[in-house]
């Protein structure tokens, strides 16, 4: 049954603080208005001279202390008179002027009893010495600070609603969210495009629980554990919630940080508890969303030499896993996109058996995303839905789900009751390359020199035979970029020596072109440098496509070299590493420079239509190079559009 809510106010933690305030100002106030507050404690033989002198009018004594109260004469002529007015500006209830402690209670007495016989004192009265008010407002302070500790606990540890009735020690219970028959799931898998490998082998592992039969009938058993690795955005924690939508079993989700706490062994407690919820409830699913938070390899990066919190989270979720009396009707599914980070004791067969990878979507499949996404955005109706496909290679779910929602805004604002194509364009060219900024102040040398330079990548790009094709070139400012040039590159599995080149000449061509027009270089070809010297950094240390070092690579794929402060080669090689990086970029800089040379009329005319309409296409290329000789039909899944950025 589900909860029924409760009408009821919130309680409200500052009405608490406000009444502690308002009982410890009342007490204060009250205890002054009635003069006790303003009693002066003397000694007793200061006392015997007040009595001797007739002074004192009555006494109230216990047999620790007494209260004096003088005579009005006597109050008269005391330095030490102070009177209290109430809330209503009336003199209060007298009090007593003195306090007096008393040592020996039998000579106190019989010295009041003689004052008495002699006619220098009216009354005597004994007291009682428990009074409870004033061992409640004694222990008031104590009370109230013990109260507010733990109120502070209860609200740390999430109130009633945390495990064991909201008590302290539920600090180490489970922050797993259930997912069961009782609640509505509305993802399924049909809500899931693409990942057609990845949403096969989970779906292996939700009939397996739904109709174990089937595969234990042959001897199978089921797999204790999924890791779902991929880039961000793929996916990943959408294919979990379709499995909570699907299977009828428990599913426990949580993130990997839920299991992180202040407090030394709250880590492991909370796996404990999960995985005792789990059996409890088996067959059952658990989820972890960002395992790496607690997965991470131990010994590594604890500097400090102390034991590591996270560690101890590990190794309990390890020895659930697969360690005695562990239960197989639990199966584990977890997602990161950092799974060169993790322990190798997490990552071994019988705690993970599967490993799914969650890959970026082909064409075929970032058309079926589009499909999912568009069901609720208002287009018309001949949007060409594989036009899209190939507009976005390189598109992860996440950004094509962020570019239907982005074309969605931009026909809004445009006052647009359908989106369209040239929305959908739009909306990838905000996304890419950063908002258009219409309003910024450019000189025309400096738009001059920005059109050279976006003519300069368009140029070497177009008579390179490796070189991305070009859709269009632009000098309006998106971002922090002054200008852009878009191209379709082919989408390759594997990569050859001369198509790299290709790519860092074209990358060059910008300030290769600065130098052939102007004869100068300015610093607007930042990232075309940073983007070739990470190219050629590749080349040369992770994949071996350089003569000189030969087939050597210095790239580790299990994530472990950065904890180490030392470089995996001699000094004389990084000196070597350096000079072919060096040379590389030198060489097709200057390549760049040629092609550009023999083609300078060409050029300068580009630039010239670059200025004049700002945004040219593949079209205005062709009218002043004629066709791309090296163009071929471009097969389905083979574009992209990859904009090169002029810095600011």
């Amino acid at each position: 049954m589900s909860k029924i809510k409760s009408n009821k106010p919130r309680f409200n933690p500052w009405f608490l603080y406000g009444t502690i305030i308002l009982v410890i100002i009342g007490f204060n106030f009250f205890s002054n208005s009635s003069g006790f507050g303003s009693s002066k404690t003397i000694s007793i033989s200061k006392f015997y001279d007040f009595l001797d002198k007739g002074d004192v009018e009555k006494v109230l004594f216990s047999r620790t202390s007494a209260k004096i109260y003088l005579t009005e004469a006597a109050q008269k002529a005391t330095e030490d008179n102070k009177k209290s007015n109430n809330i209503i500006g009336q003199m209060s209830e007298r009090g007593p002027e003195y306090l007096v402690d008393i040592a020996n209670p039998e000579l106190f007495e019989k010295k009041l009893e003689e004052a008495r016989a002699e006619g220098k004192i009216k009354e005597y009265t004994p007291e009682k010495d428990s009074n409870w008010s004033d061992i409640f407002f004694s222990f008031l302070p104590l009370i109230i600070i013990i109260g507010f500790w733990l109120f502070m606990m209860r609200r740390m540890t999430g109130g009633a609603g945390g495990g064991g009735g909201g008590q302290i020690f539920s600090i180490g219970k489970s922050k797993a969210k259930l997912f069961d028959e009782k609640n509505d799931v509305k993802i399924t898998f049909q809500d899931v495009a693409g990942l057609e490998g990845a949403k096969e082998e989970i779906v292996e592992i939700v009939e397996f629980l739904k109709n174990p039969e089937k595969y234990t009938s042959i001897g199978g058993k089921i797999p204790k554990g999924a890791l779902l690795v991929g880039p961000p955005g793929t996916g990943k924690t959408l294919l979990a919630k379709a499995v909570a939508g699907e299977a009828r079993v428990p599913f426990f989700s949580l993130s990997g940080s839920d299991f992180v706490e202040m407090f030394v062994g709250v880590g492991a407690s909370r796996v404990r508890d999960l995985f005792k919820q789990a059996k409890e409830k088996s067959p059952a699913i658990i989820f972890i969303d960002e395992i790496d938070a607690i997965g991470r390899a131990r010994g590594k990066s604890n500097f400090s030499g102390s034991n590591d919190e996270r560690e101890n989270t590990l190794n309990q979720l390890l020895t659930e896993m697969d360690g005695f009396g562990t239960n197989t009707n639990v199966i584990v599914l977890a997602a990161t996109n950092r799974a060169e980070i993790l322990d190798s004791a997490l990552m071994r067969a019988g705690r993970f058996d599967r490993q799914i990878y969650v890959d970026l979507p082909d064409v075929r499949e970032r058309k079926q995303i589009f499909e999912v996404h568009l069901r609720k955005i208002k287009k018309v109706d001949n949007l060409d839905i594989d036009f899209l496909a190939k507009q976005t290679p390189g598109f992860s779910g996440a950004d094509i789900a962020n570019v239907c929602n982005e074309a969605a805004l931009t026909a809004a604002r445009k006052d647009k009751k359908q989106v369209d194509k040239q929305d959908f364009l739009d909306a990838v060219d905000r996304i890419v390359g950063g908002l258009e900024k219409k309003n910024k102040i450019i000189s025309p040398e400096e738009k001059y020199a920005i059109a050279i330079h976006e003519a300069g990548h368009a140029t070497v790009s177009w008579l390179t035979e490796h070189a991305s094709p070009l859709v269009k070139v632009t000098i309006v400012p998106r971002g922090i970029s002054l200008g852009a040039a878009w191209y379709l590159p082919t989408e390759r599995q594997i990569v050859r020596t001369e198509q790299m080149l290709d790519e860092m000449c074209a990358t060059m061509g910008g300030r290769a072109a600065e130098k052939v027009v102007f004869d100068k270089i300015s610093t607007g070809a930042l990232s075309d440098l940073e983007k070739v010297t990470k190219q050629a950094k590749a080349m040369v240390t992770v994949y071996g496509l350089n003569d000189k070092l030969g087939n050597i690579t210095y790239y580790d794929s299990s994530g472990q070299s950065e904890y180490n402060f030392s470089k995996p080669y001699s000094e004389e090689t990084a000196k070597l590493i350096d000079k072919e990086i060096s040379q590389m970029i030198e060489g097709q800089y200057q390549r760049a420079i040629q092609i550009l040379t023999e083609n300078k009329d060409k050029l300068i005319k580009l630039a010239d239509l670059l200025c004049e309409k700002e945004v040219i296409f593949k079209e205005d290329l062709e009218t002043i190079f004629g066709k791309r000789p090296f163009d071929k039909e471009i097969i389905e899944d083979t574009t992209e559009i990859s904009p090169d950025n002029t810095a600011q």
